[in-house]
């Protein structure tokens, strides 16, 4: 018999954390969080998406009360309030036991009829900026910093519980060497010329912190017209200040500037750490750090985090320019290749500008959605 509990005290959120390091124990993909960030993203009292949002954590036990399984069932009330009628849930994980599945999803629903909503999706963060995705293609492939990773059975429970397929995301990647330079230098010159455009100064990470609000303004302009889309506050922004820039090389962070300042284009590229994290088995100290430090320092594979365009310059090249001069940035500082993490199947904006990378899609993701009157 499976007996679901809600999280009533840390000793509980540090199970429910660490629950997927005994999952995952002998996968080669899986990548771990570190344990303490995943705490701190967990916790109403550090995390502002709490804001807006609250959120219910469970456990599943099995009869010796060992633990199956875990998820988090997440109401967001911006979304709510948009007439989106759903309960979110996320840090879905469990053994292969479509009874632990079932028992855990179970509690998404119940919320939603709880609160006389809809349906429920996921597995979802509690905003855009969140994890997102059940994988459904590319097991064999090593998981992100940003995504989360499972087993393929996890498709499988969700398809015979009468789960659909909601939204579809990929991910993709792109070797430096295939990439053709001087069709990018042209159109790059011939864009920066022609609107007067040029790059913010940055030198050290605290350069960046004064574009990083005007940035998240221009995220939220950008990817407003996306169903899906959660804007980031005010306190977000202040928050996602502290927690990514120290991952991120000041020169790997380019904000293009009109003739008046203004940015109207971004681009955030991260070293990757999938490996990184692998040897830091979830802890900093004592030889996470170091890891993470050297992954940080000598990139031979980076991602492309987030991207945007102010919506009157989307049409008029302006990436030409930017990969013109990531090009030269990732050759010299002996980038091999660029990964393109998950992006919505039908963004077709954003899929357009990599088309001519021709990108090689190695895993794809979906969320999953049941009605609360369906069996």
């Amino acid at each position: 018999m499976i007996t679901v509990k809600k999280i009533e005290d840390k000793k509980g959120m540090l199970d429910f954390v660490k629950f997927p390091f005994s999952l995952y124990k002998n996968s080669k993909t899986w990548v771990p969080p570190l344990i303490t960030d995943e705490l701190e993203t967990l916790d109403p009292k550090k995390n502002p998406a709490f804001e807006n949002c609250e959120a219910t954590f469970y456990l599943a036990y099995d009869e010796k009360q060992q633990i199956v399984g875990r998820i988090a069932v997440i109401i967001n009330h911006y979304e709510i309030s948009r007439g989106v009628r759903k309960v979110r849930f996320g840090w879905l994980d469990m053994i292969d036991h479509i009874e632990v599945t079932e028992a855990l999803l179970n509690k998404a629903l119940e919320k939603a009829r709880e609160l006389g909503l809809e349906y429920a999706e996921g597995p979802m963060g509690f905003s855009n900026m969140d994890k997102v995705g059940v994988q459904t293609y590319g097991f064999d492939h090593i998981g992100g910093m940003i995504t989360w990773t499972n087993h393929p059975y996890y498709v499988t429970h969700f398809e015979k519980l009468g789960w659909t397929k909601e939204k579809g995301y990929v991910e993709s990647s792109f070797l430096l060497k295939n990439v053709n330079f001087e069709t990018y230098k042209k159109a790059g010159d011939v864009v920066e010329r022609r609107y007067g455009l040029s790059y913010a100064p940055i030198k050290t990470s605290k350069d960046i912190i004064p574009y990083v609000d005007e940035m998240f303004d221009l995220f939220n302009t950008s990817y407003a017209n996306l169903s899906s889309f959660i804007p980031v506050s005010e306190k977000q922004k202040e928050y996602f200040k502290k927690k990514y820039i120290p991952f991120i090389l000041p020169e790997f962070i380019k904000f293009i500037l009109d003739k008046e300042g203004k940015i109207i284009c971004f681009a955030i590229v991260i070293p990757s750490f999938s490996e990184a994290l692998q040897k830091a088995k979830g802890k900093l100290f004592p030889f996470g750090i170091y890891h993470l430090w050297k992954a940080r320092r000598h990139p031979k594979v980076v991602e492309f985090y987030l991207i945007g365009i102010s919506p009157e310059y989307q049409s008029k090249g302006v990436p030409a320019m930017l990969f013109r001069d990531c090009y030269l940035l990732f050759k010299e500082k002996g980038v091999e290749q660029c990964v393109i993490t998950p992006e919505l199947e039908d963004n077709m904006a954003v899929q357009k500008l990599w088309k001519n990378f021709n990108p090689t899609d190695f895993g794809r993701r979906a969320t999953y959605k049941k009605y609360v009157n369906e069996r």
